[in-house]
């Protein structure tokens, strides 16, 4: 086990000393909400006089994969994550010689459940009918089958009578991780069938239940893997109004002139609510960075120090204005001395 850190040691040091002369640009991959924050903060940078960064958008996943795939000019510098870091990812990160990260949660966002304008109905949906209307396998008069639902009304008779079509993202982008999480586990829970599973089965078995059976979104084309172009969904909804799409907060609010929330239990996503945890599929937007590059890729530190600033992700900063939800003043303060100092992030305990 010592020999294979050693190598990897090795190979880090081997590759720092060869970045600076491979590489003039930063690199930034990663999720597809964080990218257009990441973006705008790329564009300041080059304003400033800066060499405009690279900056991909390959899906939180996807970035991760990339990020921690090793220190050196074939290696990005930062990725971003529409969740915390899991895991087997910083372990993957180590495994490959990027031992010292700093983890920043630059804001908070929303899971937007939007629909075209042209849709006429005040839409208002609860968890549990989320979940019924997209999961693989729902009960049905107390036993666990294949999603028979292809109406709304089918899920619910309040609901309307037009066909589920929902667009959203692949199983490598966080958004999706997100919206399992927070939208299809607890709406799963809420149902009756998991209620009564959970007083009669095993901790583990229950558990189980809802990684497995909860998790799975439904595959017989009602759910649409749209890609990680949150743009191409909305597209989409133009031109369905029936249709439903999922993604960022950010992407509805820059299409409002298109696009309309669904209500969640009665709850509106905007900032507000977002901020205040009151909408129910809220979560953390972060950046993570390869400190071995700093003070070797050109301009990394200037670059962190743009996107730390009360400019970017302060309140009325430019960010604000392309959707983040900003931190408390206080939380600020931390993110900006965690990327000034480059602070090492602690391993994920899951």
């Amino acid at each position: 086990m010592k020999t294979i850190h050693l190598s990897a040691s090795v190979l880090a040091l081997a590759a720092m000393a060869t970045m600076a002369e491979a590489r003039d640009q930063i690199r930034i991959v990663g999720s597809s909400t964080v990218f257009p924050y990441t973006q705008a903060v790329a564009e300041e940078f080059a304003n400033q006089g800066g060499a405009a960064p690279v900056v991909e958008s390959t899906g939180t996943g996807g970035g991760m994969q990339i990020f921690c795939g090793g220190v050196g000019a074939d290696h990005p510098d930062i990725t971003g994550a529409s969740r915390a870091m899991k895991k087997s990812e910083y372990e993957l990160c180590v495994q490959n010689g990027v031992t010292d990260i700093t983890e920043a949660l630059i804001g908070y966002d929303g899971l937007a459940i939007a629909i075209s304008r042209a849709n006429e109905t005040d839409w208002n949906l609860t968890l549990e009918q989320v979940y019924k209307a997209l999961a693989a396998k729902v009960p049905v008069d107390g036993a666990l089958v294949d999603n028979p639902y292809k109406k709304w009304s089918d899920v619910d008779a309040s609901l309307p009578d037009v066909a589920i079509l929902a667009y959203g993202p692949p199983p490598t982008s966080g958004t999706r991780d997100a919206f399992v999480e927070l939208a299809m586990h607890k709406g799963c829970e809420s149902t009756d069938y998991a209620k009564k599973l959970k007083e009669t089965a095993s901790e583990d078995d229950y558990k189980k239940f809802v990684e497995e059976d909860c998790s799975r979104m439904r595959q017989d084309g009602l759910f649409v893997e749209a890609g990680e172009n949150d743009n191409l969904i909305v597209q989409r909804l133009e031109a369905d109004p029936n249709a439903v799409g999922i993604f960022g907060y950010s992407f509805l609010f820059e299409n409002l002139d298109k696009l309309k929330d669904v209500k969640i239990n009665g709850v509106e996503a905007n900032q507000d609510t977002i901020a205040s945890f009151e909408y129910p599929i809220s979560r953390p937007l972060f950046i993570y960075v390869k400190n071995a590059h700093r003070g070797v890729i050109p301009g990394l530190n200037e670059f962190l120090a743009t996107y730390a600033s009360d400019a970017a992700m302060g309140a009325g900063g430019y960010l604000e204005e392309r959707g983040l939800v900003v931190l408390a003043d206080d939380k600020i303060k931390e993110v900006q001395d965690a990327l000034k100092n480059a602070v090492n992030m602690a391993a994920p305990e899951k």
